[in-house]
């Protein structure tokens, strides 16, 4: 199902991929019926996973691949290799402005692999989606 992309092996972007298709299905979205399914590979190679919660305060809502690395970092994880995303969306849906924001601090150049409900995917990198972000390390 997965395509084999930069340097990370076919069967691990096939884990990836499982992991956040597993985790869709505890998606808690009443208001949007959005369900979002997320999972991250951190550089030891250990996957997490998250997916996304509405909250009836909609601004306290968190996006599954936030709740993914948030769960990698308090884990111990600082630095992310590839995050996959998948949603019941035909095509593949980019993940927010605020998850790249987050994805990028722990892994600017990480792959992203976008899956859909058909079977449809994009193979694609953080640089592409977010070019030149500001992370903690443009500070002095």
């Amino acid at each position: 199902m997965v395509s084999r992309a930069g340097d990370l092996p076919s069967h691990v972007l096939e884990q990836l991929a499982h992991s956040a298709r597993s985790v869709q299905q505890h998606a808690y979205a009443p208001a949007s019926r959005f369900r979002v399914g997320a999972a991250v590979l951190a550089d030891d190679g250990r996957i997490f996973s998250g997916c996304n919660v509405e909250n009836a305060s909609y601004g306290l809502t968190i996006c599954a691949e936030r709740a993914a690395v948030f769960t990698a970092v308090a884990n111990g994880v600082r630095a992310i290799r590839a995050v996959a995303v998948v949603t019941d969306l035909v095509d593949p849906a980019r993940p927010c402005g605020a998850c790249r924001q987050v994805l990028a601090e722990f892994g600017p150049s990480m792959q992203v692999v976008l899956l859909g409900s058909a079977g449809a995917q994009l193979v694609t990198s953080l640089e592409r989606l977010l070019p030149d972000p500001f992370t903690f390390h443009n500070w002095p």
